[in-house]
């Protein structure tokens, strides 16, 4: 935990003077059902992410930022909520930071929510308002300092959102939190927010804009590529609004929106964009995946396991390759730990067990031969020998008996039993409580209505029934071992509406080849179609009023920065084990939607050929050489797959470098030797290595380092071009 901070100011304005305490309003209710049936039985906030439950890391970030005062509001488990809150460190530790829980059961919205906060009469001036389940790492100085200089211009600015780039995949029309596409239109001057749709009727290909929103602009940025953070800085005023208004029950949806076509009161909210910085909500289970990973690839630090900042009083140890362990890990010698996994206190991993880009829970139990890829296993856990699990999710006291596979995307609620080698579909969710028979809208409870119906929900049993398993029938066979023959315990829930059809949007799971297929051919569809109106507005830029568009600083940049991350988040998928063709297909996909060329997917393939390079151990230079030509000889059809022209050619010599320069104790002494290979296994021409060569020579001392280095090799080149254009002579 992040030591003590007392916020001060030091100002002479008698407002500031007078106001020296931060306040934060933090929801510890998502108000969704998204998590269920999880949290029929524990509250979201609770639930673990990377081994530390949700609200730790909000609670963490506000302290760190010099939040004093946190008002926790309860609605769904508030028991639960309060009990914790009670025995952790947030409400024993003496100091300035002070956490206290506001009860309610009648709130069914987050504008109830804000509501009985506002009958309580608390807060005394500006208040951060955050969800129990947001992961950060961004400063607040910047934003809060921009929101308090446009308050004392205009009482009216009420409200700052803070947002960040996170450009959606044009064929799913997903960002990698799994959330829809936001319509965002803002004043490229002030960053006041006049325009925000969640909800975008993607067949139309078009929006429709009110005219008025130029009336009395010059201008307006209108994006497709902005990620809602979902923090934001508010005045007292919001609190009354909400009171005043009790159609406001969605935060975004009634409320901001409501705002923003309101000309009578006159209402104004702006937007921070945040840069280098971290924000992200825990929205659905495919966000669930994704910030546990950036949390694992250290992207949220400090906020990250082996950092004493989440209360979890144990020394997480970080060894190469982003394994995590914690005290007391029993791990089999025949055991293999792939790269960012975490194993918790107190578990046990059997005999010739692999396990890779997953978290491990505090006191599990995984037995031999089992294989547990892009899952997360909560604690007290027990997965007998021979088990497969696939990018799913296993809650705490979950039993797995032998040889039962997890397709991907299932989810195992609070101490199911499975029964010995039954395959358990993808996108199953199971739980020891029946299906509710009423579905509330997403405005509604996390936690089931007590008069609410049961759906006649089927069994663990009837699943192995009808996978026809057959089990030893002698007595013989049977003696000692009964246990092993138990089918299971467990509901298996239907899907929501429209079945399984959409259950991959919001999933842990991959995204299917099928679908990125689909969404393919659909988007050749689309740019094919003659009748297409080429007068819409586009869907990011800058709108003028004679309708030229432009486009903001640093965007290249940032796309540039997603982009290799989306194509290392595929790469990792190829090694473990999907098809080559279907990984083509999901690159070409992700060059569609950021508008990269081959050259761009060249580069961020070879860098992660590379990254790949480093995770076996190596013990010398040669070791780290003979993982490179591994990884190189390994993946060289995919990357030729890209090296079509020269320029594609020179610039996975370009991305070299820059890996070269970032790891300058791993690969910068071997850029020689592998540049070698790379012309040795026909991956790169010697045209393109003399073409690179030869652009260096004009090059600062400094952009010279690697053709200084490789100046032999070069010499060899050039000699035998020559000798061989004599020989054609």
């Amino acid at each position: 935990m992040a030591q003590k901070k007392t916020h001060r100011t030091s100002s002479d304005d008698p407002e500031e003077l007078t106001r020296t305490v931060l306040q934060a309003v933090l929801l510890a209710d998502s108000f969704a059902q998204k998590f269920r049936p999880i949290t029929l039985e524990r509250p979201k906030v609770l639930l673990p992410l990377v081994n530390a439950p949700m609200i730790e890391y909000t609670l963490a970030w506000l302290e760190s930022v010099g939040v004093e005062e946190v008002f926790v509001f309860c609605c769904a488990h508030s028991q639960q909520v309060k009990s914790y809150l009670e025995n952790s460190q947030w409400t024993k530790q003496p100091g300035a930071f002070s956490v206290t829980t506001i009860e309610s059961h009648d709130a069914i919205s987050a504008g109830d929510a804000l509501r009985v906060i506002y009958t309580h009469g608390i807060i005394r001036g500006d208040f951060i308002l955050i969800s129990g389940d947001t992961v950060s790492n961004m400063s607040l100085a910047k934003a809060l300092s921009e929101h308090k200089d446009r308050r004392k211009k205009d009482p009216l600015a009420i409200m700052t959102m803070v947002i960040k780039h996170s450009k959606p995949s044009a064929l799913t029309h997903q960002t990698r939190l799994g959330n829809d596409e936001i319509i965002m239109a803002i004043d490229p001057g002030t960053k006041e927010l006049l325009y925000y749709e969640d909800k975008v009727d993607l067949s139309q290909h078009l929006i429709s804009l009110d005219k008025m929103l130029l009336a009395d602009k010059s201008a307006l940025s209108l994006h497709n590529d902005k990620q809602d953070c979902y923090i934001d800085i508010c005045s007292p005023e919001v609190l009354s609004l909400f009171t005043d208004n009790f159609d406001y029950q969605h935060l975004r949806r009634h409320f901001v929106k409501g705002l923003l076509i309101d000309d009578i009161m006159g209402y104004k909210i702006f937007t921070h964009e945040i840069q280098s910085s971290y924000a992200a909500r825990v929205d659905n289970f495919r966000s669930y995946d994704t910030i546990s990973k950036d949390i694992l690839q250290r992207w949220t630090y400090p906020f990250v396991p082996d950092v004493q900042y989440l209360g979890n009083g144990l020394q997480i140890k970080l060894d190469r390759e982003g394994i995590y362990k914690a005290p007391e890990v029993v791990q089999s010698r025949s055991a293999h730990i792939d790269s960012f996994t975490v194993l918790g206190n107190a578990t046990t991993v059997g005999d010739n067990a692999v396990i890779s880009n997953s978290v491990i829970g505090q006191g599990c139990t995984i037995g031999h031969n089992v294989t547990i890829e892009g899952s997360y296993i909560w604690d007290n856990v027990k997965i007998e020998d021979g088990c497969k699990l696939s990018h799913a999710l296993v809650c705490d006291g979950v039993h797995l008996r032998a040889g039962v596979v997890l397709e991907p995307g299932v989810i195992l609620s609070f101490k199911v039993e499975v029964g010995q080698q039954i395959v358990v579909p993808a996108y199953s969710k199971v739980s020891l409580l029946p299906q509710p028979s009423k579905q509330d809208s997403d405005e509604e409870l996390e936690y089931a209505d007590a008069n609410t119906g049961i759906i006649e929900s089927p069994s663990i049993a009837t699943m192995m029934n009808a996978q026809k398993v057959d089990f030893p029938t002698s007595d013989a066979d049977r003696s000692g071992t009964s246990e092993f023959y138990v089918s299971g315990a467990g509901y298996i829930w239907s899907s929501c509406e429209g079945g399984n059809e959409d259950e991959w949007r919001h999933s842990i799971a991959p995204i299917p080849a099928d679908k990125l297929s689909e969404s393919l051919l659909n988007a050749f569809a689309d740019v094919d179609a003659p009748d297409q109106d080429t007068s819409c507005i586009p869907a990011s830029g800058e709108l003028l009023p004679d309708s030229a568009s432009t486009v903001g600083d640093g965007e290249d940049y940032r796309d540039s920065a997603d982009f290799e991350k989306e194509v290392e988040a595929t790469f990792q998928r190829a090694l473990a084990g999907v098809d080559l063709e279907n990984v083509i297909l999901e690159i070409n996909s992700l060059r569609l939607s950021y508008h990269m060329s081959h050259a761009d997917c060249a580069g961020a393939l070879f860098h992660s050929i590379m990254k790949a390079a480093l995770v076996p151990s190596y013990s010398s230079k040669n070791d780290l050489y003979a993982n490179a030509v591994k990884e190189i000889i390994k993946w060289s059809d995919l990357l030729k797959h890209y090296l079509k022209t020269l320029d594609e050619e020179i610039e996975v010599i370009l991305k070299f470098e820059e890996i070269s320069v970032e790891t300058a104790r791993e690969f910068s002494p071997l850029f020689s030797n592998i540049l070698s290979c790379l012309y040795d296994k026909e991956i790169l021409s010697e045209e393109a290595i003399l073409s690179w060569a030869q652009e260096k020579e004009g090059a600062d001392e400094s952009d010279k380092i690697f053709t200084k280095q490789s100046e032999q090799f070069i010499k060899w080149l050039r000699e035998a071009s020559e000798e061989e254009d004599g020989d054609n002579d």
